[in-house]
């Protein structure tokens, strides 16, 4: 996707229609928007994720109310007025005009209308004509709607995204980008296939194979529930832990708890890092039984070996004198080196050949010699391996203790809010409780479901193994059986393909997120990415992987990380492998004050960077997060630039204006009227 253009008509402070707005989108790929806080620079930021997923911002307030104010102020009773927001947009090879629009009718009150989506599509021909498709199908083909916070974000709320709560959804998002929804539709059609063969196979097979394909059509069907089952847990867990965090914010409003919810909130960040840090202990610990506790049992035949080794010494043999070699040479030349002749059945001739039995063959005392290193090494090993596990385990005990401290804390915490004089802190607390206790319930189900799963999988397998092993007569129960066969085949190819895809593409993503972290933090922390796309930092302490809590500026950088490598993975990707859907290598990101709470370091850092992360850049800021060391990182990217011009009704106003090219734009002016309204204006640029 590639934004071309935007206009807006009475969507919020923007009065009437505005002009249209130009993005860059070539060599000077950036375009900047200029505006004070209040101008409508969020406002801008809203209207793209309005007008392609009907979403907002967390920080967008009254969201309900879109239409201007003035427009409705102005209008005739019971006249409605428009309010719409109006992009063009290129995607492979294609022209795109999306319109989304609502009414507002002013009465005795202010009714809202639905709103209502537009898309036309350029032909061949240069004529605008209706898609085939619905419009909401092509812009989640094009970016996901559960995508769009990665390229249309609140820079001074960016830190949010690695603690989104829906990760499943991020993932399933990632694999449409990626054409991985297409082998599981692939799956999903063989299956159904197969289905229809088996039910084809059992009304003309025998008495045996219609029992064993119905035991096998029934586990079938429990196990599909289960999963089913258990994608509905996660969404509930999802939910709750949503539900969780929209309460504890609550909480943290409130004055009279806000210091106990602070103190609440960072032992739960604790117990979070030290539940990671207890369970990477483990992995630590299982790992080096798997891969060196061997070498305890070692003991008894390295000592035989030692024993073979010092017997072989004593008789000579290590380090053998003589080589059978050099004997052999000395009996085919049939001379001794004291230049006897060794002639046959000779006394010399029987000396020298005596020591070909006491002589040491080459290949054996070298072998002799690599096994001592070798067993040497291995015995070095042992104590090294139970140092290791003493060291883990005494992790895992230090971890588990401060694990239990920490859960003590929080009873207690807990407890306090529960019998807090407020009432209303009581009422949140007793919804957090349950919230928990659904989430734990719903942990404990999941773990039964999976392991119930897995039982079931294992009796699929058997009674499929039974109807292959099953003698079938006729030719017609072969042939189906044979179609079942290559049928199941396919499927595991398609599911091996798929894992294998989305094992490489996490870890080249991981790899990428961790080049741009560290190309922009100084600190030595690193990135790391799970199979649920949740993204931790940890430190390497003592060759041990530690989860740190981070920053916010940390959290920042770690976010604009996350996004800037999803978009150059995936891009990358689709370059590559474009026969797996259409090409989406283009990516536009929209950033609203991406420079707010960090320093001057990581503002320098950050400037840099993010224009290289995208095909198309627009950055929303205001002049002192433009300034200095921001501007001139960005200056080389620069194609467009536009400034919000904030007319105040306020009479006493101060009015404000940023100089650019050496030219001075209003910022902030006095309205002439009793309305706030906000126009755009385009920033010359030389030539």
């Amino acid at each position: 996707m590639k934004l071309i253009s935007f206009r807006l008509c009475n969507f919020r402070q923007f009065h009437g229609k505005t002009p249209e707005i130009i993005l860059a989108r070539n060599e000077g790929n950036t375009t900047i928007i200029h505006g004070n806080n209040g101008a409508g620079k969020t406002t801008l930021l809203n209207a793209f994720t309005w007008v392609l997923y009907e979403k907002f911002t967390a920080a967008f307030a009254s969201s309900e109310q879109l239409v201007n104010k003035r427009a409705i102020t102005e209008a005739v009773p019971g006249k409605s007025v428009e309010c719409w927001v109006e992009i063009t947009f290129e995607h492979d090879y294609k022209r795109y005009q999306l319109k989304r629009q609502c009414y507002a009718r002013r009465g005795e009150t202010i009714d809202y209308t639905p709103t209502q989506i537009f898309m036309l599509v350029a032909g061949d021909d240069g004529r605008w004509m209706p898609p085939m498709q619905q419009p909401e199908d092509i812009i989640g083909q094009i970016l996901p709607e559960t995508l769009h916070q990665y390229f249309f974000f609140d820079g001074e709320r960016i830190d949010h995204i690695i603690r989104y709560e829906k990760k499943t959804e991020i993932a399933e998002a990632t694999k449409e980008l990626l054409g991985i929804k297409v082998l599981e539709r692939s799956v999903e059609h063989l299956k159904k296939a197969k289905r229809t063969l088996e039910e084809e196979l059992k009304a003309i097979g025998d008495t045996e194979t219609q029992q064993l394909l119905q035991a096998q059509y029934q586990l079938e069907q429990e196990r599909d529930r289960l999963h089913q089952r258990q994608q509905e847990i996660l969404q509930e867990i999802a939910r709750q832990e949503e539900f969780k965090k929209t309460i504890s914010d609550h909480l943290l409003e409130l004055n009279s708890a806000e210091k106990v919810q602070q103190f609440k909130n960072q032992l739960e960040a604790q117990e979070k890092s030290t539940q990671q840090n207890l369970v990477q202990a483990k992995k630590a610990l299982k790992q080096a039984i798997s891969t060196r506790g061997y070498t305890v049992f070692l003991s008894d035949i390295t000592a035989q070996f030692h024993t073979l080794v010092d017997d072989l010494r004593e008789k000579g043999e290590l380090p053998a004198g003589i080589k059978q070699q050099f004997v052999n040479e000395l009996l085919e030349r049939k001379r001794c080196i004291c230049g006897t002749e060794l002639t046959e059945e000779s006394h010399a001739h029987q000396m020298v050949e005596a020591w070909k039995e006491r002589a040491g063959i080459a290949e054996v005392e070298e072998a002799a010699i690599r096994m001592e290193t070798q067993v040497g090494e291995l015995e070095k090993q042992a104590p090294e391996f139970w140092q290791e596990v003493d060291s883990q385990q005494a992790q895992i005990n230090h971890l588990r203790t401060e694990l239990g401290r920490i859960e003590n804390e929080l009873d207690e915490v807990k407890n306090k809010l529960r019998a807090y004089p407020d009432e209303d802190i009581q009422k949140l607390q007793k919804q957090l409780d349950a919230a928990e206790e659904t989430i734990r319930e719903s942990s404990l189900e999941q773990g039964r479901n999976q392991q119930e799963i897995e039982r079931l999988t294992a009796e699929f397998e058997e009674k499929g193994k039974q109807i292959a092993k099953h003698q079938m007569k006729e030719e017609k129960q072969l042939l189906a059986r044979r179609r079942i066969q290559a049928t199941q085949e396919s499927i595991e190819r398609f599911i091996e393909v798929k894992a294998r895809i989305e094992q490489q593409f996490r870890a080249s993503l991981e790899k990428r997120v961790q080049e741009i972290f560290a190309s922009i933090s100084f600190t030595p922390y690193l990135p790391k990415l799970s199979e649920k796309y949740e993204l931790t930092l940890v430190e390497n302490t003592a060759e041990k992987e530690a989860s740190v809590a981070a920053s916010t500026g940390e959290n920042q950088i770690l976010s604009l990380s996350f996004i800037g490598g999803i978009i150059d993975r995936v891009r990358e990707w689709s370059q590559r492998n474009t026969l797996m859907g259409p090409d989406s290598s283009t990516f536009p990101v929209v950033m609203d004050s991406p420079f707010g709470s960090l320093d001057e370091i990581y503002r320098r850092q950050v400037a840099s960077s993010i224009p290289k992360l995208a095909n198309q850049l627009v950055v929303l800021a205001t002049k002192t997060q433009w300034r200095g060391e921001v501007a001139q990182e960005m200056a080389d990217y620069l194609g467009r630039e536009y400034v919000l011009v904030y007319y105040s009704p306020k009479p006493d106003c101060e009015e404000d204006a940023i100089e650019i090219n050496g030219i001075r734009y209003p910022l902030v002016q006095r309205s002439a009227n009793e309305f706030e309204y906000t126009e755009i204006i385009e920033v010359k640029r030389d030539g």
